[in-house]
């Protein structure tokens, strides 16, 4: 029991610190959102830097000119994505092999100043149950309410 709390927990570590990595550490929360439901899996991730919420290809948005900028190249973002996918199939693996449920979706919050980590998960089917969405439509949908509602 406690090896597998273990290692599901070092797989949500893991993505949560190739995220800060994205960002060079700086950033005020991390948000990763992680799906696997009938063999798709999904990621996304954004961030809440200098009390912005950003997606994590506009996350420059949050410097001032002339402050450092942050690399958000397309190789870099998918780069971070693969890592963040392969830690749910790492997830994936470990629930199979200690026979419990895989969550069909994650959502992390990090809180860096304060080293606050929240985890909700979901075991029901989310998105491919519905006609129209999609998991990047969902991920979408989440950004928007951690947005809208500050949290």
């Amino acid at each position: 029991m406690k090896e597998f709390e273990d290692k599901f927990s070092e797989f949500q570590s893991d993505m949560i610190s190739i995220c800060l990595e994205y960002v060079e550490d700086r950033a005020e929360k991390v948000y990763v959102y992680a799906s696997c439901e009938e063999g798709v899996i999904s990621s996304r991730f954004f961030y809440l830097i200098n009390n912005k919420y950003l997606e994590c290809h506009k996350v420059n948005d949050a410097v001032e000119k002339g402050e450092y900028e942050y690399d958000v190249s397309p190789e870099r973002m998918l780069a971070v994505m693969r890592i963040i996918n392969e830690d749910i199939e790492e997830i994936k693996a470990l629930c199979n092999e200690h026979e419990r449920e895989m969550p069909t979706e994650m959502k992390l919050i990090y809180d860096v100043n304060n080293g606050n980590f929240k985890a909700q998960y979901k075991y029901d089917l989310v998105y491919t149950n519905h006609e129209t969405k999609t998991a990047g439509q969902i991920a979408d949908e989440w950004f928007e309410e951690i947005r809208s509602n500050n949290i």
